[in-house]
């Protein structure tokens, strides 16, 4: 590691902090946050295995209900880890490539989520409001596609903000990030030349993926709601809108999770440190938690196949 005049040239290694101003609690917060990443570790490969072995549950809705599940794990294991080692073992440090890559699978991942409740929206569309095409417009050839398709769509505009943050940024006043993972942001600031052209590329991400996807979801559910209202009987209604209820319930802690986090930590320059932490870390962690609790709530098929695989009595 190079210092010149006080800054550092292409740091080898940075610092973790963990949650600046809650030091002395940190290894008392890693207990929920264990308990959560654990129970989303255990909720999704449930979920993954029954999918996987009920041929009846090969259909597109919980084809792409495994593709969330899928992304959760691999999202709450990119962050989780290390931010254990840093609370309760003392490990802050971490490579800088690697930090670069905790860095892109973690805002990947985000794309891919926010990717796949698009496309859930979607299906949900298709079924309510064009039940007799469904089957044809949801074929597997379009399902491989959609998967490889959110996929890379995560991967190409992330890849960037890499390069970038690699080849542009060469001085830093700091190796030490004052959070407990590599985030776009928090890794930018720590650098002395100019990032605007890095904070441009990262809003463009964020609006890109999640704006458009947001925007397609809303107007996904708005006409559901007025195909849905326009059924003539009352069971029929409520039937269709019962079919919704899990995924808007993802869409909603999802997308707002997302916003309160991007903007607080953008433009709440008046919220302490460890708020911002705190929320980058509920939210990254609270949607691979709480899916598989609200699917196997709300999801009757899900929800059986659970009671059955614990509580059906083996016949002699």
């Amino acid at each position: 590691m190079l210092i010149f005049n006080g800054s550092i040239f292409m740091p080898s290694v940075l610092t973790l902090t963990g949650i600046p101003g809650l030091e002395s609690v940190q290894c008392w917060i890693g207990i929920p946050f264990s308990v959560m990443y654990l129970s989303a570790v255990i909720g999704n490969s449930l979920i993954l295995v029954i999918i996987k072995y009920e041929k009846s549950l090969h259909k597109p809705m919980y084809i792409f209900l495994a593709m969330l599940g899928a992304t959760d794990i691999v999202l709450s294991t990119c962050i989780l880890p290390k931010m254990l080692g840093i609370f309760w073992f003392n490990l802050p440090e971490i490579s800088f490539e690697a930090c670069l890559l905790q860095m892109w699978f973690i805002h990947s991942f985000q794309a891919v989520e926010s990717g796949v409740l698009l496309v859930m929206a979607l299906d949900r569309y298709v079924a309510i409001c064009d039940p007799l095409r469904h089957a044809t417009i949801f074929s597997q050839r379009l399902l491989t596609r959609i998967g490889v398709g959110v996929t890379l769509r995560a991967a190409v505009l992330v890849a960037p903000s890499i390069l970038l943050i690699k080849c542009r940024l060469k001085l830093y006043r700091t190796t030490i990030i004052s959070h407990s993972y590599c985030e776009h942001m928090a890794i930018v600031k720590l650098a002395i030349e100019d990032i605007r052209i890095n904070k441009i590329y990262g809003l463009f991400v964020a609006f890109t993926i999640l704006g458009f996807d947001i925007i397609f979801v809303t107007l996904s559910y708005v006409q559901i709601f007025i195909t849905v209202f326009r059924l003539p009987q009352k069971e029929a209604r409520f039937k269709a809108f019962n079919t919704c209820i899990a995924h808007i319930c993802v869409f909603l802690q999802f997308y707002l999770l997302a916003f309160f986090s991007f903007f607080t930590h953008r433009f709440g320059s008046h919220i302490p440190p460890y708020v911002h932490i705190l929320l980058s870390n509920i939210y990254l962690l609270a949607p691979p938690f709480l899916n598989p609790i609200v699917y196997g709530v709300k999801t009757k098929q899900i929800r059986d196949h659970v009671l059955k695989m614990f509580f059906s009595k083996k016949t002699p």
